[in-house]
């Protein structure tokens, strides 16, 4: 047991390592405000939670935010959005995951964990973050930036309707794709480090049983 939490706690620094590298290669969206950008932060964390259990997942994605804070640009507002929304895809997707325990469940876990994300995010956008960014930059700025690309926007709720819920549904579904076809090849490796560690001295079984 101590052994398979140690192995657990190395694997999950790793990835929170990977993670937060990761933040740092945001992608510019053309079709989006210059301050909504796309990363691909949340693999490592989908990958840990269904590698070796959803809470694990979840602590990728808070320290991989921990770890951007001190290079952001946000004062720790961004983080935290990034944190709670990231945390409801990944706890949702590697839990739905790991209880139909076969390759589909990455689609299904991943199409509902993006859905579930999206729904989140709203209000966590509406009530939380963007309210703290309204500190620095006002409502009117913000809609600004919105309504150069949609004039149709006319307030913060139909921006982020418009805008950010469909954008972190596709988000969730491209972290998905990313995972299926990455964690098939991965999955058998992950299996037998884990198996050598928690019994070093039983032959390992390299057939991958999903």
């Amino acid at each position: 047991m101590k052994k398979s939490v140690v192995f657990k706690i190395a694997f999950t620094a790793i990835m929170s390592a990977a993670a937060a590298a990761l933040m740092l290669l945001e992608i510019v969206v053309p079709i989006m405000p210059s301050f909504i950008k796309f990363d691909f932060s949340d693999f490592p964390g989908l990958f840990t939670g269904m590698a070796i259990g959803p809470l694990w997942g979840v602590l990728v994605c808070l320290v991989k935010n921990l770890i951007h804070i001190p290079m952001g640009s946000t004062g720790g507002i961004g983080e935290i959005a990034n944190f709670v929304i990231g945390a409801v895809y990944v706890f949702v997707a590697a839990l739905i995951y790991k209880k139909m325990n076969k390759r589909v469940g990455i689609l299904v876990g991943g199409l509902i964990g993006s859905v579930t994300m999206a729904v989140a995010a709203f209000p966590v956008n509406y009530f939380v973050v963007y309210p703290l960014y309204m500190k620095f930059m006002p409502l009117e700025a913000i809609l600004a930036a919105y309504q150069k690309i949609n004039p149709a926007v006319n307030g913060l709720a139909s921006a982020l309707l418009i805008f950010n819920t469909p954008f972190n549904i596709v988000k969730g579904l491209i972290i998905t794709a990313i995972v299926f076809a990455a964690y098939s090849a991965l999955r058998p490796l992950i299996e037998r480090v884990k198996a050598k560690i928690e019994k070093p001295n039983e032959n390992i079984d390299k057939t991958d049983p999903q």
